[in-house]
């Protein structure tokens, strides 16, 4: 009997692509979109040291990247007064998840996260084998008491949650991360996505606790910092946790060119704080366009801003319409989030476009 030349696992997945990216929409519609304001990315672009810092990398290129990230490890170490070998860097926080899968739970093992957070992270658990139990949100917020008391009763090994959260942009203060941290059963990893961290209020972030082993925290320059193209993220743990993606890490996955801009980029924290300002105005013209058309934003801290549209046909009807007119805009896929549409932060020319046409849209929508 002949054997199955995909693994039998994989064989038994259905054909899943957590997103279809604005080029393949662009493709398949025959022409490019006016306003991409769909995908999260940062329109103000990364510090000018880092473009400079990549430009002049660009003839070395011949060269693989540092294996090891040293430096670009040692100015996250810095940054967050860490030790070198508390920091980890890899391709974005997509490739550190899927690494974070495979160390820690085995084919079979019970892994618990919020329904409708990233989706991404549930496609890592499938294509471990991992059994994934999902909790609905509460107020638009991923439920932390929900989570816990989950995780806790099916003796879970990772529990997922995201501060701020995609793709409501809701969060959680540091307090209550703590007091979640505090009552972590001891056979539990809680895998802490704080992409968005850079673009929330004060008080947040928790204080980074390296001597924690429970605790893995998982940051991006694809967000605030601007390099989404990039592909560099890095996470934030106990020594011995951090250790142990060398097992399982591409050593090589990411390219020398992100690899300098980043560097150059977390050295700039003057630009970052900038940016920061722009995301900030930028949440604010797309709460107050929601608002001149009858529609309710969702506080956010992140570098986006969920609209509740009242209606999950309506938000449905909303997205399609704008896609047609050339607006790139996403929806949450999970009911009841799936009322709104989210719109990425992004330059006033793009805002415009939005403002101009959701009007129009929304009547058509809404009949």
């Amino acid at each position: 009997m002949s054997r199955k030349l995909i693994a039998p696992l994989f064989d038994r997945m259905p054909s899943l692509v957590p997103f279809v990216g604005p080029e393949a929409q662009e493709r398949a519609r025959g022409r490019a979109f006016r306003a991409r304001l769909g995908a999260n990315e940062s329109q103000f672009g990364p510090s000018p040291r880092a473009i400079e810092a990549m430009r002049a990398a660009v003839d070395g290129n011949w060269m693989y990247s540092d294996p090891e990230s040293f430096e670009l490890r040692a100015a996250i170490a810095r940054l967050h007064e860490v030790d070198i070998d508390n920091v980890v860097v890899g391709e974005g926080i997509d490739g550190l998840l899927g690494c974070a899968v495979r160390l820690i739970a085995e084919p079979g093992d019970r892994v618990v996260m919020a329904d409708g957070a990233y989706p991404t992270f549930a496609f890592h658990v499938a294509g471990q084998g991992g059994a994934l139990s999902k909790v609905p949100f509460r107020d638009d917020r991923e439920d932390l008491e929900a989570l816990l008391q989950r995780a806790k009763s099916m003796d879970a090994r990772i529990l997922y949650v995201s501060n701020p959260n995609n793709p409501m942009g809701t969060w959680w203060s540091a307090a209550d991360v703590d007091a979640l941290i505090a009552r972590l059963p001891a056979n539990l990893v809680l895998l802490l996505d704080e992409a968005y961290c850079d673009t929330a209020p004060a008080g947040t972030v928790p204080r980074i606790d390296v001597t924690n082993p429970q605790v893995l925290r998982l940051r991006t320059f694809s967000k605030a910092y601007g390099l989404a193209g990039a592909r560099i993220g890095y996470c934030i743990g106990e020594r011995s946790m951090i250790a142990a993606f060398e097992k399982v890490r591409n050593h090589y996955g990411i390219n020398r060119v992100g690899q300098i801009g980043a560097l150059a980029a977390v050295q700039d924290q003057t630009y970052l704080q900038q940016v920061v300002a722009h995301i900030v105005g930028a949440r604010d013209r797309i709460a107050a366009i929601a608002r001149d058309n009858g529609l309710t934003p969702l506080p956010s801290a992140a570098n986006f801003v969920a609209i509740d549209c009242g209606d999950s046909d309506v938000a449905r009807n909303v997205m399609d319409a704008l896609l047609a007119r050339d607006v790139f805009i996403r929806k949450p896929g999970t009911a009841p989030l799936d009322r709104c549409i989210r719109v990425s932060c992004g330059l006033s020319a793009q805002l415009d476009i939005f403002a101009a046409e959701l009007p129009s849209v929304l009547q058509s929508a809404r009949a």
